[in-house]
C-alpha cells in the first residue's frame, strides 16, 4: 500500500510507499478512516478467495501497524471483497463489502453491510445484503450521505458500468437514479470513491482499468450531472482502487 497527500483533490504527492504490508496475504482495496481514539484505520482485501477483511492503524499515515483478519460469518462465503468504511452522522462506524457466495467461475457479488458493536472495532454485526442492491451483480459500492438521503455508487459488474442508487436508510432500500452510462463515464470502470470538495461540490474517482488509467469527474449539483472525465496527474497509470479522507488541517 501506498499512501498519498493533496492539497486540492487533484494533485497527489507520496507520502510514504510502500507504507503497509500485511503479515500474509494481500493488501488489495484499502478503505481509510480516522477513528474517535486518534488512529487512521484501513479496511482492505485480503486474498482473492476467502472469508476475511483486513484491518491495520497508524498515528501518522506513514506508519502502520496490522491489526487483525476478521472473518466473515457467511455461509458459502467464495469471494470477500473491496471492503469500505462508512462512518454515520453518530460516529457509527460501518463497513460496505462485496460478498460472492457462488462455486461457479462466473463472480455474483453482492453488497452487504456490517457494523462495529465496540470503539475497538473488533467486534462486528453479522453482514446482511443492502436492500436493492442484492438482485444482481454489484461490486466496489461507495456509499456517501447528501441532503439526507445515502447514495451508492457501485459497479454493474456484468456490464461494466458504475451506477447510482439512493435510500432513506442505510440499510435500504435503494432505488436506482442513474445506470448504464448515465454519467457520460463509460464502461469497464471500477473502485469509485467520492470525497466532498471546498466549493461543496463532490469529486468522484475510479479505476478505468482496461485502460490502466485512473479518472475524476465532479458534480456541483447534487450527483445529477458531472463533468466529462479527466486523469488522475500523478497517480494515472500507477494506483488501483483507492480511497480518499478529506481533513482539515
Amino acid at each position: 500500500m501506498y499512501v498519498y497527500q493533496s492539497s486540492d483533490a487533484t494533485t497527489y504527492t507520496l507520502l510514504k510507499g510502500p507504507a503497509y504490508t500485511p503479515p500474509s496475504g494481500l493488501i488489495r482495496d484499502p478503505s481509510v478512516i480516522k477513528h474517535t481514539d486518534g488512529y487512521y484505520y484501513i479496511v482492505y482485501t485480503t486474498d482473492w478467495t476467502g472469508n476475511t477483511i483486513g484491518f491495520a492503524r497508524s498515528r501518522d499515515r506513514v506508519n502502520w501497524t496490522f491489526v487483525r483478519n476478521h472473518t466473515l460469518p457467511v455461509a458459502g462465503l467464495e469471494r470477500t471483497w473491496a471492503p469500505e468504511f462508512f462512518v454515520d452522522d453518530g460516529g457509527a462506524v460501518h463497513i460496505v463489502v462485496s460478498l460472492d457466495t457462488t462455486s461457479t467461475p462466473d463472480y455474483i457479488f453482492r453488497p452487504h453491510l456490517l457494523t462495529a458493536t465496540d470503539a475497538a472495532l473488533s467486534s462486528w454485526t453479522t453482514p446482511t445484503p443492502l436492500k436493492g442492491l442484492d438482485t444482481a451483480n454489484y461490486i466496489d459500492t461507495f456509499v456517501v450521505r447528501h441532503a439526507g438521503q445515502y447514495h451508492a455508487f457501485t459497479k454493474q459488474e456484468t456490464t461494466k458500468y458504475i451506477e447510482h442508487a439512493t435510500a432513506n436508510s442505510l440499510g435500504g432500500p435503494y432505488t436506482f437514479r442513474g445506470t448504464g452510462d448515465w454519467a457520460g463515464w463509460g464502461s469497464w470502470r471500477e473502485g469509485p470513491a467520492l470525497v466532498r470538495l471546498d466549493n461543496g461540490g463532490w469529486r468522484i474517482y475510479f479505476d478505468g482499468y482496461t485502460e490502466q488509467r485512473y479518472f475524476y469527474s465532479d458534480s456541483l449539483d447534487g450527483f445529477r450531472t458531472w463533468t466529462p472525465i479527466r486523469e488522475l496527474p500523478g497517480l494515472t497509470g500507477f494506483a488501483r482502487h483507492f480511497t480518499v479522507l478529506k481533513e482539515t488541517v
